[in-house]
């Protein structure tokens, strides 16, 4: 393990000012998210939507890395040809793969996941160094229900990020942890703050044990947040307030960066809560930078403007860029809500 190497690319992915673009659907998301706006998902049109994200004139002003999937690490841009990891350093940004196998049922515990693809991650991990990939992602899912989450299921999560966190660093790659307590359901905010707490406890467990890095690591964890179901939903304030109750109860200091996911938000709804922690970060002299490893809450305005269509391209790369820059902003406590109705 080269603990410089480690450190030094943990703390370009969470550098002040950017964030990380997570485009790592799997095959089977991306068709949906296509097809959603009328777009056949074939590989080509898959590559044209990769193509449109990756080369947008100036995204590494505001986006530090991307995490790629295994078809996208291969693939080659529609329109000169490179391959996507060459774009990504003519941009400046680092090139990150997911690696983990999906989140399958936990047997003997309906209604809850357990990630898979352990076995073989380490001649992956090669291959993808081969690649230029230094970062890495890996999705746990933790259900909030009736009787939900158990401690089994924490214990499965936190064991299996633990371990493909050790392999990522003994590759001199870094991890990018994700332990994501799902917004789907009618919780209210407090229990999603215990069941967080109890999960990124039972991570950070896990992860001392394996003998992982802290310093060589990112968080890219679940905001504590009510379910979208529920009668009454939290403010950005109170969101604010918990999450980061929950993180400096949890996270060891010698973390250098959490990486917020949306999770289920809407765009504003999750650049308004990153921008009011780190308003709030501002008098806790926190020890970890806040910023963001977001999906939907970047892509989902960006894919509806294209529609397939290449006259729709520019448009779209206008809206990526403007949602990237108001997450910039908000990861330095800079985002003005007045922003959102600005041109790009």
């Amino acid at each position: 393990m080269n603990l410089q190497k480690l450190e030094t690319t943990a703390n370009a992915m969470v550098v002040s000012g950017k964030g990380i673009l997570a485009m790592d659907e799997s095959s089977p998301t991306a068709a949906k998210r296509l097809r959603a706006v009328g777009v056949e998902s074939t590989a080509e049109n898959r590559a044209a939507y990769r193509t449109l994200l990756l080369g947008t004139p100036g995204l590494g002003e505001y986006i530090s890395g991307a995490i790629l999937y295994d078809e996208t690490i291969r693939q080659r841009t529609t329109d000169d040809g490179s391959a996507f990891p060459e774009l990504m350093r003519r941009q400046g940004i680092i090139i990150g793969i997911k690696v983990d196998g999906g989140a399958k049922d936990l047997a003997g515990h309906p209604g809850e996941k357990v990630t898979e693809g352990l076995d073989g991650l380490r001649e992956r991990l090669a291959e993808y160094a081969d690649f230029g990939a230094q970062f890495c992602k890996w999705r746990a899912v933790i259900t909030i229900g009736q009787e939900l989450p158990t401690r089994a299921c924490i214990e499965a999560n936190a064991h299996a990020l633990a371990r493909y966190a050790m392999l990522c660093q003994e590759a001199d790659m870094v991890p990018i942890v994700e332990p994501e307590v799902l917004i789907d359901g009618d919780h209210s905010i407090e229990r999603c703050y215990d069941v967080t707490l109890e999960t990124q406890r039972a991570v950070f467990e896990q992860l001392y044990r394996q003998g992982v890095a802290f310093s060589g690591m990112v968080l890219k964890p679940s905001m504590v947040i009510s379910g979208k179901g529920a009668a009454r939903r939290a403010p950005v304030e109170q969101v604010a307030e918990q999450t980061l109750r929950c993180l400096r109860n949890t996270v060891p200091a010698a973390v250098p960066g959490i990486a917020f996911l949306s999770g289920g938000q809407s765009d504003e709804e999750a650049t308004a809560h990153l921008n009011t922690m780190n308003l709030m970060a501002k008098n806790l002299q926190l020890p970890w930078r806040l910023t963001f490893s977001y999906a939907r809450a970047l892509q989902q305005v960006t894919l509806a403007t294209w529609k397939g269509e290449a006259g729709n391209v520019e448009a779209a790369r206008k809206v990526l860029l403007h949602r990237a820059r108001l997450n910039a902003l908000a990861s330095s406590g800079s985002y003005d809500q007045a922003m959102e109705k600005q041109a790009a």
